[in-house]
């Protein structure tokens, strides 16, 4: 049996964060298997939390010289991808895909999946090169109209193998965003579950997120559980199986560390959406339930948060003067040193990007209960 603690080190291991490592942008990435991107500066400051002496400059020759890409994916949301890695993880995602942008505003425009798997092709060769949204509407609008140009794009723009293309600083891309072919070959078409694909995504994800049940990968993807308990069931000897805390069943790769649960845990200053808060059915693995709709809103956002011992502890932003941490509880003087050293580092990081990241979210902050807030 696997312990909850347990369960809490061993995703901290896989996702680097019980210590940073000296490896590059691409590398580091396809580790913890992809990096939420909805925010132009998480996968950032998601890669600073787990590189040793991150250059924010690595990353943007990654995306320029397309070895790290930046398209919807994992639960139809945006995620930096190794390049390598982007063929694969869209056909396992091409049924959900299919039906969540396939569904009501597309076929409110008239148009059926039919005619948006003949209409794909065309799309990626008007997408050879780096496209606007405005140019992309500008298309749809010629063949169809401009009453129907809205669902159509919004059905095309996450369902076509399309990546968005970098803009410029301060972090690679902007909220206008550019889109370019992906360049992965046939399109598949339809719902058909690729089950090769499913399958290495669902290693994937063990080595980057387990012990993990079927509900936690379905999560992580959104994908149907069905498929995932047959994709497990023809894995059998790739996969080890467990009993959870909950006694639940659990899967992982016979490899796949698992740290004790008394192993020290840095203090560290999440990106917002990163990856680890969201990557489980159960986020209790790292947020305390009580603590869960503090960080994660009713719209989706997630807010950048404090982690102590291996725990969401609160949530930060910077402010004049510092960066501001909102513990949810009180701390012990060595975890606010900890993240007084952390701000320290993440300071140097924001000066010469974008010193208030994350400002448009801050009206978040007028909601949290009392807590202990401190300018570090």
């Amino acid at each position: 049996m696997i312990t909850a603690r347990e369960l809490n080190r061993a995703s901290l291991s896989r996702q680097l964060l019980l210590e940073r490592e000296r490896l590059t942008a691409p590398d580091v990435i396809r580790r913890v298997v992809a990096l939420q991107a909805q925010h132009p500066a998480s996968p950032y400051l998601a890669l600073w939390n787990r590189v040793t002496d991150f250059a924010p400059a690595e990353l943007d020759g990654a995306f320029i010289g397309g070895a790290v890409v930046k398209a919807t994916l994992m639960r139809i949301t945006l995620h930096a991808v190794h390049a390598e890695d982007y063929p694969v993880l869209r056909a396992a995602m091409q049924p959900t895909l299919y039906a969540s942008r396939l569904g009501f505003r597309f076929a409110e425009a008239g148009l059926t999946s039919a005619d948006a798997d003949e209409l794909v092709p065309e799309l990626l060769v008007f997408a050879r090169r780096p496209r606007t949204s405005a140019e992309m509407q500008a298309w749809v609008e010629e063949r169809f109209g401009a009453e129907k140009r809205d669902g159509v794009w919004w059905g095309l723009k996450a369902y076509a193998p399309l990546h968005h293309a970098p803009t410029g600083g301060p972090w690679s891309f902007g909220f206008r965003p550019s889109f370019v072919a992906a360049g992965t070959g046939p399109v598949p078409a339809g719902r058909a579950v690729d089950p090769q694909a499913l399958q290495t995504l669902i290693l994937r994800y063990l080595a980057g997120f387990g012990p993990a049940s079927v509900a936690d990968v379905a999560q992580f993807a959104m994908v149907q559980r069905a498929p995932v308990r047959e994709a497990l069931s023809a894995l059998d000897g790739a996969v080890e199986q467990f009993q959870g805390p909950d006694g639940g069943t659990l899967f992982d790769l016979p490899a796949g560390p698992r740290p004790p649960a008394d192993t020290p845990a840095p203090p560290r200053l999440m990106a917002m959406w990163d990856s680890i808060l969201l990557a489980y059915a159960d986020r209790s693995r790292v947020i305390p339930p009580a603590y869960r709709p503090l960080v994660i809103r009713r719209n989706g956002d997630v807010l950048p948060t404090l982690l102590v011992d291996g725990y969401v502890a609160g949530v930060w932003r910077p402010v004049d003067g510092g960066i501001e941490a909102t513990a949810f509880h009180p701390l012990p003087p060595a975890a606010w040193d900890g993240l007084a050293a952390e701000a320290r580092s993440l300071r140097t990081l924001l000066a010469d990007r974008e010193a208030k990241v994350y400002s448009r979210h801050h009206h978040w902050w007028a909601k949290l209960p009392e807590a202990e807030v401190r300018t570090l």
